[in-house]
């Protein structure tokens, strides 16, 4: 079976699933229905599902009738499962290649003549941290503020991850409180909590950070996630490390799903919004500190007009300064 990429995967999720979800409430579609006509705009869909073997043909009524889609599922998903596994298999190798040459080059002069700091840019800076991740041997501290990685770049670090934890290095992750909403990072910290590694979830902003073998940190760079700056100066690493050990110590654990911890949580990005309402900031920006959508923000300051009777965020602001509200009042008790 040909493999199949995103655009295919596009036209699945856009028109394909939605179409079959229909063909199957109505038990089949007649060959001769205008909804897959040649020229009409969901034949691209359906000549999916035929491709997929999501739909048969049924010659005796002249009828396309749905099949199973776990069956389907296996076909396409597996060979997709192999080659990706295959290829991280390759990456591994290649990383452990390298390491050798990394090591060498950090025992040569020529490692300090080039200073404590290194900048990578752009496709170098996956094979850099892979390699960093593969040399690392006692401890992995990371500050991920955004939960902006998508299920494939999760899956192949948690392979990568927990690698690295089997052989013994501790690791201890921190995210924003809004990465608890995430499937995909849910099932990535189930992964690597099952090993020995700690998370835990933060409603401050930080910048993002990895710090190998209180050694080396690596931190963006100063335009976007495009340039990293590696770290090898001891006393800026060690800055930083206490700047991480600190955020750690006010962070709540990952996987504690206690209620009155989730009250509390909410509590604080509830008393998160208020500040960026207050201190004026956009709704991307204000949406990025949360570690939320913009859609999300847009939610919670609804909530907030609802909870203030304001039609307005004029209204709102006033409302809240007239009682005196800040975002940095205690949590109460009881709500």
């Amino acid at each position: 079976m040909a493999g199949y990429g995103p655009e295919e995967r596009a036209v699945f999720e856009s028109g394909s699933a939605s179409l079959f979800e229909a063909i199957l409430a109505q038990g089949g579609i007649p060959a001769d229905d205008a909804r897959i006509a040649p020229d009409s705009e969901q034949r691209p869909a359906f000549d999916l599902l035929v491709e997929l073997g999501l739909l048969q043909h049924d010659q005796e009524s002249d009828t396309w009738l749905p099949e199973d889609p776990t069956s389907v599922q296996s076909r396409i998903v597996s060979p997709l499962s192999q080659e990706g596994a295959q290829l991280l298999e390759e990456s591994s190798q290649w990383a452990k290649a390298f390491g050798g040459l990394a090591q060498s080059w950090r025992r040569s002069p020529m490692s300090s003549a080039r200073g404590p700091f290194t900048h990578i840019h752009d496709e170098a800076i996956g094979p850099f941290l892979t390699g960093l991740v593969s040399e690392c041997e006692d401890e992995v501290l990371t500050a991920q503020p955004q939960t902006g990685r998508d299920a494939q770049s999760l899956a192949a670090a948690a392979l990568r991850d927990t690698q690295m934890l089997e052989r013994g290095t501790k690791m201890r992750t921190l995210y924003q409180h809004s990465a608890r909403r995430s499937s995909i990072t849910h099932k990535y910290v189930a992964a690597v909590t099952a090993r020995g590694a700690e998370v835990r979830t933060l409603d401050e902003f930080f910048n993002r950070m990895l710090v190998f073998d209180r050694r080396i940190a690596v931190i963006p760079g100063r335009e976007d996630l495009r340039a990293a700056i590696a770290i090898r100066e001891p006393s800026v690493v060690a800055y930083l490390v206490d700047i991480f050990e600190r955020a750690w110590e006010r962070a709540r654990p990952f996987t504690n799903r206690d209620a009155s911890m989730m009250k509390d949580i909410a509590a604080e990005q509830r008393a998160m919004t208020i500040r960026m309402l207050i201190e004026g900031h956009s709704d991307p920006v204000s949406a990025k500190r949360l570690g939320v959508s913009p859609r999300t923000y847009a939610g919670y300051v609804a909530d907030l007009k609802g909870e203030y009777e304001a039609e307005t965020r004029f209204q709102l602001g006033y409302t809240m300064g007239q009682q005196g509200v800040s975002g940095s009042e205690p949590a109460e008790a009881d709500d």
